[in-house]
């Protein structure tokens, strides 16, 4: 069996793909899923860079794959071996060949949900579910702003948000995004590189603003996220693609008496009744075409390759790896 073992912070060369042998052995509620297809998210490079805290060194990154049941643990009564199945919402360790997980983080992939689908949409799409309907009901607001518009949970947000009748401006890094942010639902796209986002949102709502901004990027836009609210809007701030936000005053939010909250997908998806319900209507808005998932697919070998194409903001969509046939 390979993984990539990361045995201290920093660059992508800290990520070493190393063979391990014996024999994986799960426990109570425990399974051995063979994986199939892994979803890589920016915070496993916070987590690789040290942004993020690991408990524990060393370590083998990775949040969300999908994969096959090989074997079972003990009181496992509602799965079986060669079930498809994908998760998001526990401990890392997807950067592997197998693993150890347990059964109340799994998902069953419908037979109309590919691996790979299910590896880049399940974290993404979940935590566009609780970006748009449980830290904040979205359709309050009749205009939102999607910051990195083209990227991976935010095609999820702008699709979802356009289904559900939302107006979406979206912001991007690069003139060569603005296609795949309007393909994914925006009505508006600002290069915020080369144009002043805040003037731009100023300019395209009648000065108005909008009611919520979804921050993916962090240190680069957030100050102006904030400013770009109408009064008692909120920012959900999700991400951190530019760098860690520094300390903030908690008085810019008093001119306009604004919101602000960091939602985290562990949290929203404790609940296992709440992480099926959620999983199963994302999966429902991808079979009916509300939502089109844009999923790029790399080797298992060539994750360092995907961790540095994303660090400099070269990709769109999801990014999943796969293993030769």
């Amino acid at each position: 069996m390979r993984e990539y073992i990361l045995y201290k912070h920093g660059d992508v060369s800290n990520l070493k793909l190393e063979k391990i042998s014996g024999d994986l052995n799960p426990g109570k509620d425990e399974v051995v899923i063979r994986h199939t297809a892994i979803g890589v998210n920016h915070c496993d490079i916070h987590f690789r860079k040290g942004d993020y805290k690991i408990d524990k060194m060393p370590a083998i990154l990775g949040l969300e794959a999908a994969g096959v049941i090989e074997k079972l643990g003990t009181n496992i009564f509602n799965y079986k071996v060669g079930d498809r199945v994908a998760y998001a919402t526990g401990c890392m360790g997807a950067y592997s060949e197998k693993r150890v997980i347990n059964k109340f983080l799994l998902i069953k992939l419908p037979s109309d949900i590919s691996d790979i689908m299910a590896a880049g949409s399940l974290r993404k799409g979940l935590m566009a579910h609780t970006l748009l309907q449980r830290a904040y009901l979205a359709q309050r607001s009749k205009r939102i702003l999607v910051h990195g518009a083209s990227g991976g949970v935010a095609q999820f947000i702008c699709s979802w948000a356009k289904h559900l009748g939302i107006e979406v401006i979206g912001t991007v890094s690069h003139d060569k995004k603005i296609p795949y942010a309007i393909e994914f639902g925006c009505t508006h796209v600002i290069n915020y590189k080369k144009h002043d986002f805040y003037k731009e949102i100023a300019r395209i709502t009648k000065k108005e603003g909008v009611g919520v901004v979804y921050d993916s990027i962090g240190k680069d836009t957030f100050l102006n996220s904030i400013y770009c609210l109408k009064s008692m809007g909120i920012c959900l701030a999700y991400g951190e693609v530019s760098g860690v936000v520094p300390p903030f005053d908690i008085n810019h939010l008093l001119g306009n008496s604004l919101y602000l909250t960091k939602p985290t997908l562990a949290m929203y998806k404790s609940s296992r009744a709440e992480l099926a319900l959620s999983a199963n209507l994302l999966f429902e808005k991808i079979k009916s075409g509300a939502i089109r998932p844009k999923i790029i697919t790399h080797k298992f070998e060539d994750l360092k390759k995907v961790h540095k194409k994303m660090q400099s903001r070269q990709t769109v969509g999801s990014q999943v790896l796969v293993f030769k046939k």
